[in-house]
């Protein structure tokens, strides 16, 4: 089945080691150890890289780097959303100056949501789930692409980097990025390259190795950054790190949108909504009968209730594996396979809910000094 591979549409089979050749990404040689700790490199969830040497040696040494992300807050944050957020806590935990910026005004120029929603669902959703899950304000810059900072040079800064990049892109470079251009394509563009490079200006922390942890549908994104930082001589940016994660499959077995209320299991969802999309939606890898299911066995890697289990909600490597041997062969049937998952939601949404609600007071004083 051919697949497409973009930053507006991900569908098919995607072929991940076709992409490494057509995109020109790196394999991990060798990532340090503290990496090989985390599910996602243990895994291979994280399958590629650009330049990670930099970031791996800073690591290593205990060095200064940064780590940059963004969000669109348009849809509730769901699983697929998880998989970033768990990135960008575990990098925070290594050192990382975290960067996280609400892409409010490309929001704005291609939804149909006003500022204020924006705003809201940013802040009461997708922040909250971060601290929630551990994310440590006092060690993360969160901003709005609409209002950097309060303090005027660092804002001037960034916005006066978005619009000397300008220079150094063409018309052409947009176009094969974006297809169609419009004037907020473009001014989108130009903000979210200075978000990737801005933390390496003089007003924040100069140059200094950054990280964009992406799936692979935004490397468009980072190739045009990579390209203007280079052109653009006047502050020495180093050139930009990125790794690439494969993505989290909806429970129809497409990609996770949230667009689709049937395609994920957002994090504020109730236990029972979660259990009931599971046993409705969730794309099964057995077979049409239980004789049959004995007889061949199921396939787990289109199986979403163990592909859920493999991208974090079963930690244990061991039981994994075990769960992965059982249903190949027969022994575990896909209901079965469906209740693992569910109780191991139960028990996640639990404790996730709950510290959510401990989230609200520090989210709140945080947001009102911004």
């Amino acid at each position: 089945m051919t697949f497409k591979v973009t930053p507006w549409e991900v569908k098919g089979n995607i072929d991940y080691d076709r992409l490494i050749q057509e995109f020109g990404l790196q394999k991990f040689k060798e990532v340090p150890k503290q990496l090989e700790e985390f599910i996602h490199y243990r895994r291979g969830i994280i399958f590629a890289n650009r330049d990670f040497s930099r970031i791996s040696d800073a690591i290593k040494n205990k060095k200064p780097f940064a780590m940059m992300t963004g969000l669109m807050p348009t849809g509730k944050m769901h699983f697929g959303h998880k998989l970033l957020m768990d990135q960008v806590i575990f990098y925070q935990n290594l050192g990382a100056k975290v960067y996280i910026a609400v892409a409010d005004i490309e929001a704005y120029n291609n939804r149909n949501l006003s500022m204020k929603e924006l705003k809201d669902n940013a802040v009461n959703d997708y922040l909250t789930n971060y601290v929630a899950m551990g994310l440590d304000l006092n060690k993360c810059d969160f901003y709005f692409q609409s209002a950097r900072s309060n303090d005027g040079k660092k804002a001037s800064a960034y916005y006066k980097l978005a619009g000397l990049l300008a220079k150094h892109a063409t018309f052409n470079e947009f176009k094969a990025v974006y297809g169609e251009i419009t004037p907020g394509k473009m001014t989108s563009s130009l903000l979210q390259a200075s978000d990737m490079l801005h933390p390496q200006l003089e007003e924040f922390n100069g140059p200094i190795p950054t990280l964009i942890p992406v799936g692979t549908d935004q490397d468009p994104h980072i190739r045009l950054a990579r390209d203007m930082s280079q052109k653009i001589k006047e502050f020495g940016f180093i050139q930009l790190s990125s790794t690439y994660h494969v993505f989290m499959p909806g429970l129809s077995n497409g990609k996770m949108s949230s667009s689709d209320i049937t395609s994920f299991i957002a994090l504020t969802d109730t236990i029972e909504d979660a259990e009931k999309k599971i046993k409705k939606y969730a794309f099964s890898g057995g077979q049409a009968t239980m004789e049959e299911h004995r007889k061949k066995g199921g396939n787990p890697n289109v199986d979403v209730a163990y592909q859920f289990l493999r991208y974090g909600l079963e930690p244990d490597d061991k039981k994994l594996k075990a769960i992965y041997d059982d249903y190949k062969s027969g022994k575990l049937l896909s209901g079965e396979l469906k209740q693992i998952t569910i109780d191991k939601l139960k028990t996640f949404l639990e404790h996730h809910q709950k510290e959510r609600e401990k989230a609200k007071k520090k989210v709140d004083q945080f947001i009102s000094k911004l």
